[in-house]
């Protein structure tokens, strides 16, 4: 990739900058008056017939870090991971990959931005049927013009990786749905890219297989070290995948941070209403639930503030009646007791049965 490098952070490997995309005929006197005016998404399609993508969306992502980016259909987020290797072209606004404007590629340097930087996987995977597992992997190899030997080698390591080795010569009719779904992950990694996009790559999957395939690419996603942006319409793979999590509706993001400020710090009625029924107790911290430090023991264990509460629990049993919570510093900022836990749980099981 050889355009021109943007300030980019150099530990941004994905950033969006004020991004739009509006489809229609009129899209420059509706990004006017979307900016300008305010005008709502339905107000800008009954006056000029136009119908708003994605709305002035800001966000980075680190290397190697999860990026789960959520909403329901018609928000927006499909539109949105497509602009990252430049399927759709924006209206307004920037795509920055690995310091590098996507906006300002040749048609050559957006090939090799897709073929060797970003790799995607989608819900469907649209495997060859007449094709072997191995050459569906290494398809995208062939059209690069890497010989067979080495394309072949390549799709067997990722083939490997998704725990398919031995399915080599196989057809996609002869696996599974949970299967193919490792055969389309396969097919993206086999490049090597620095980046993953995956638009609902699970959605399809009966709830068991779905888990199943979270749990490994979990697993995957620590020895790999992508970067990843994955689409879901389901607030708790959200939670469960991300390490930041964007939440989008109408084309715009309404809120994004770590999934515990997400579930227990939700921001207006439309992600409250998401997470009303998410128990917050797996994502509750020590600065969560501490109190006063008042006379509390300085030679108690001490923990960070981001410590989540079931690392405390096993410090409360025996001798301590607390443990202390402390700065950056290794000062002492607060405590947390068995009563202040409880308390916490009753709050959640309130909640629940509100």
């Amino acid at each position: 990739m050889g355009s021109e490098h943007t300030s980019a952070e150099p530990d941004a490997a994905v950033e969006c900058r004020n991004l739009w995309k509006i489809f229609g005929d009129r899209e420059a006197e509706a990004l006017a008056a979307a900016r300008e005016r305010g005008m709502a998404k339905d107000e800008i399609f009954a006056e000029f017939g136009c119908v708003v993508g994605v709305a002035d969306a800001s966000f980075r992502v680190q290397e190697g870090e999860i990026f789960c980016i959520m909403g329901l259909s018609g928000s927006g987020k499909s539109t949105l991971i497509r602009h990252i290797n430049r399927l759709i072209e924006p209206t307004a606004g920037d795509v920055i990959v690995e310091g590098v404007k996507v906006n300002d590629l040749n048609q050559t340097e957006l090939r090799n931005l897709r073929s060797g930087t970003i790799g995607m996987v989608f819900q469907h995977m649209a495997l060859w049927p007449h094709r072997t597992i191995r050459d569906n992997v290494s398809y995208g190899l062939e059209v690069r013009g890497v010989d067979e030997k080495a394309r072949g080698a390549a799709a067997d390591k990722a083939l490997a990786q998704v725990k398919l080795d031995g399915w080599q010569s196989r057809y996609p009719d002869e696996l599974s749905g949970g299967m193919q779904q490792r055969v389309g992950l396969a097919r993206a990694m086999a490049a090597d890219p620095d980046i993953l996009l995956m638009d609902e790559p699970f959605s399809a999957l009966d709830p068991l297989i779905r888990r199943e395939l979270q749990d490994e690419f979990l697993e995957l996603s620590k020895t790999m070290n992508k970067t990843t942006l994955f689409i879901t319409h389901d607030l708790d793979e959200a939670v469960r995948m991300g390490h930041h999590v964007a939440i989008m509706k109408d084309g715009y993001i309404v809120q994004q941070g770590r999934p515990e400020d997400i579930v227990t710090k939700p921001e207006g009625d439309y992600v409250s209403k998401f997470v009303s029924s998410m128990s917050t107790l797996g994502f509750m911290t020590a600065g969560d639930v501490m109190t006063d430090v008042g006379d509390a023991e300085g030679d108690a264990p001490k923990f960070d503030a981001h410590t989540n509460i079931k690392d405390l629990l096993p410090h409360l049993e025996g001798s301590h009646s607390h443990v202390l919570v402390s700065n950056d510093d290794g000062q002492p900022i607060g405590m947390v007791t068995p009563e202040t836990i409880v308390a916490a749980v009753q709050f959640d099981l309130n909640k629940e049965l509100a």
